[in-house]
């Protein structure tokens, strides 16, 4: 394994933003930004060995700062939405910034996404660390968060995410990849096929937030159970799908908390490429953008219609309006530890 690091660009205030690239004994490859600790690709074997870009992305460190997708970014504070761009923890109130219609989304206005990190190198991993301060984007605790992405020798990419806090606190991180396993430039991902492992789904409104109300996914086109192609239901009338523009919905994984499972699997029919995702996180949200034609990304290409499709292992979103949801609480003194697994291989005759 061989980690370089090299200067990506300049943030408007001079600051300088690097890349990581780490490469295995086979080829593969993953590469890594200081600025929103951003997942930036991933170079994988096709059936016909051919190396295959398939996280989308910017040539450019302009193009990361006017982007407003998130692409590849780490999330924080809070992943997903809070509601009313306000929670109560310890019988005090906290008004956030809202940048989805009412609600506060993926940290607010300048979340973990928006920050350059101090990155790194530790053996065959590239370690981000970023200081949080007590009221960051009105959050309440001094949080240090360390993310560690670690390229295996078998095409996995590991994220570990640590976190602490000197007073409780609200914490969610995952990381925002999009992907298309026929390659980054490839069109669209409709013929792409997705397993998940999830019974049920938190219900949403019209604004994407969850209703508090969870629902079982049997016979609907949230129906992952078995193998179908991400396309198959994604113009469906229900489950507030049009307000979505597709999928917008978290999975409740039915996996055993605590320990690292395999939740989803995807694969591309033509070029035979898969990918297994494994974590010990109680939901998935996934997420297929509508239209990305206005953004160029890496190699100059036009990302167009249905592009990528997301896999963010995380809490459910708004958790502190719903008792009933798993916690996003971290007190103070507490670690927070998660991992997520993005394993990738190659199906030979696809």
């Amino acid at each position: 394994m061989s980690i370089t690091k090299s200067l990506f660009g300049k943030l408007p205030d001079g600051e300088e933003v690097f890349c990581y690239t780490a490469v295995n004994q086979s080829g593969a490859s993953a590469s890594f930004l200081t600025y929103g600790a951003v997942w930036r690709s991933m170079c994988v074997p096709n059936q016909d060995g051919v190396l295959t870009d398939v996280v989308l992305g910017f040539d450019t460190l302009e193009a990361y700062l006017k982007q407003a997708e998130y692409i590849g970014a780490t999330i924080g504070r809070v992943a997903n939405r809070i509601g009313n761009a306000r929670f109560t923890l310890n019988g005090k109130e906290y008004a956030l910034f809202a940048n989805d219609f009412e609600n506060c989304s993926h940290g607010g206005k300048t979340g973990f996404d928006k920050r350059n990190w101090k990155a790194s190198v530790d053996g065959d991993s590239v370690v981000f660390t970023l200081f949080s301060p007590d009221g960051d984007e009105n959050f309440p605790g001094t949080l240090t968060v360390m993310v560690v992405y670690t390229l295996t020798e078998k095409n996995a990419l590991s994220i570990r995410y640590f976190a602490v806090t000197d007073a409780d606190t609200l914490v969610s991180l995952t990381n925002h990849a999009y992907f298309n396993l026929a390659g980054q430039g490839a069109g669209t991902i409709l013929k792409q096929t997705l397993q998940i492992d999830a019974e049920r789904f938190t219900c949403i409104d019209p604004h994407i937030l969850p209703t508090g109300k969870i629902a079982p996914v049997a016979g609907g086109p949230l129906d992952f159970l078995s193998e179908k192609p991400i396309g198959c239901d994604i113009e469906s009338n229900l489950e507030n799908m049009p307000a979505a523009r597709g999928y917008d919905h978290n999975f409740v994984l039915r996996h055993p908390e605590g320990g690292i499972e395999l939740v989803a699997s995807a694969a591309d029919p033509d070029g035979g490429i898969e990918m297994d995702v494994y974590t010990d996180q109680p939901g998935v949200q996934l997420y297929t953008p509508y239209d990305l034609n206005a953004l160029e990304g890496k190699d100059g290409v036009r990302y167009g219609f249905r592009p990528a499709f997301c896999l963010e292992t995380q809490h459910f979103a708004d958790a502190p309006a719903h008792p009933d949801f798993p916690s996003i609480v971290l007190h103070a003194g507490e670690v927070l530890a998660s991992e997520t697994v993005y394993a990738f291989s190659a199906k030979t005759g696809a």
